[in-house]
């Protein structure tokens, strides 16, 4: 149980030993994906948690039943019962250890499925080893899709296409669908399921100076003097939000002022309190929590590797009038979507050979044919070599001999 309670660090390491494997025994041209997979926290984090709190769940479970038991066999001991009451006593005892066994049944199940799904995701970050890359990147790319239709709500779509491509071991759709049911009932004004899962979260919470849970009861106080129920609103206050003066006394004044100036206040400072939007609020709230419970990133991860992509692309001359159409920054679509990302930040231009798509070096110097037009050196003597000595270029169709084409000299 100890080696459980560092899950951050652990799931971190286990990403990390990973691409560290990946990267000692993969080719060069694959580093890259080795050192991706470092970003893959949240993939091995999230059922890792899990794990751990089912193993905690069913802990507290067998020590409340039976602590229960003992103390119930004790105090049988200590009476002076027939051979009637002793039965009686013996048979409700041993009724309420076959439900802890059933009890217990069920969450070895679950932990069974935690551990299932961890070791599904290690075996998929493994597979990135294997030859076939592109299988590999298919299956990440669906794992996006199916994260950014959670996180847009789209539970039915990402079931299916999860279930579709056999990768529901890889998603988190279950977990999703715990937040919707909250969700769903802060967008129903009620407080209840998400006061329910702070206090399952707490010692969590309180770890992280979560204010969510204040944030609730505030507005269930909110909806108390809505209703013009101050004396129970000051029963609430005292119960639920009077141990938070320490730390938040000057919310607490502000809110406390809205028993005077009622819910159809025209103050500004007050009648924010009360306005729907307030409840947009909380959900918001609501979903960072979750996701930072989690270790999940508060973007989509599509989102964030499309961004990531989009400006490592994106330079000054992308919005220039003669930027090639091979550019995906060529296309309008893709330039508003990085307008507001920064530049890539490349201080020496890259020569990429239009045949081979490879980096033109010292090592594949770029040759220029009669047209203009630069190619790099191996893509070039590979054409030669299948064409009796001769080249075509294969944008304008210009036929040469080898022996015509031009070093060109990168300064």
């Amino acid at each position: 149980m100890d080696s459980l309670s560092n899950g951050d660090s652990a799931a971190v390491a286990a990403a990390e030993t990973v691409a560290a494997t990946a990267v000692s025994i993969m080719p060069q041209s694959r580093i890259r994906l080795a050192d991706s997979l470092k970003l893959e926290n949240q993939l091995l984090k999230l059922p890792f948690e899990h794990f751990k709190k089912s193993i905690r769940a069913n802990r507290r479970i067998a020590e409340k039943e039976i602590g229960a038991v003992i103390d119930s066999v004790i105090d049988a001991a200590q009476q002076d019962m027939s051979k009637e009451e002793a039965v009686d006593h013996l048979t409700s005892l041993v009724s309420r250890l076959q439900g802890l066994k059933r009890k217990l049944e069920e969450g070895s199940r679950t932990e069974n499925l935690q551990a299932q799904r961890c070791r599904a995701r290690l075996e998929h970050l493994e597979a990135a080893q294997t030859e076939n890359v592109s299988e590999w990147n298919s299956t990440r790319e669906k794992r996006f899709l199916v994260d950014y239709m959670l996180r847009m709500s789209y539970y039915d779509t990402a079931a299916k296409l999860a279930e579709s491509s056999n990768i529901q071991d890889l998603v988190d759709i279950d977990v999703f669908q715990e937040a919707k049911k909250i969700i769903d009932a802060l967008q129903n004004t009620e407080v209840a399921p998400a006061l329910a899962w702070c206090a399952e979260n707490k010692s969590r919470l309180k770890k992280s100076k979560s204010k969510l849970e204040f944030q609730l009861r505030l507005q269930e106080f909110i909806e108390l003097v809505r209703a013009d129920n101050n004396l129970q609103a000051i029963t609430y206050a005292q119960k639920y939000l009077a141990p938070w003066g320490a730390t938040h006394m000057k919310e607490l004044q502000r809110v406390m002022a809205t028993l005077a100036f009622k819910s159809n206040t025209e103050c500004a400072a007050y009648k924010v309190f009360f306005e729907p939007k307030q409840w947009d609020y909380l959900v918001e709230q609501f979903k960072q929590e979750f996701c930072r419970l989690y270790g999940m990133t508060l973007e989509p991860l599509l989102n964030i590797y499309l961004q990531a992509g989009l400006s490592a692309l994106k330079t000054p001359f992308c919005y220039e009038e003669d930027c090639t159409k091979e550019d995906p920054l060529s296309q309008e679509g893709f330039r508003k979507l990085a307008s507001p990302l920064p530049f890539s930040k490349q201080h020496h231009s890259k020569l990429v050979c239009y045949i081979t798509k490879e980096l033109m070096d010292t090592e594949n110097p770029p040759l220029v044919l009669p047209n203009g037009y630069v190619y790099s050196t191996k893509a070039l003597e590979e054409m030669a070599r299948k064409n009796n000595g001769k080249v075509t270029c294969p944008r304008t169709g210009l036929v040469c001999k080898y022996s015509e084409l031009v070093k060109a000299f990168i300064s």
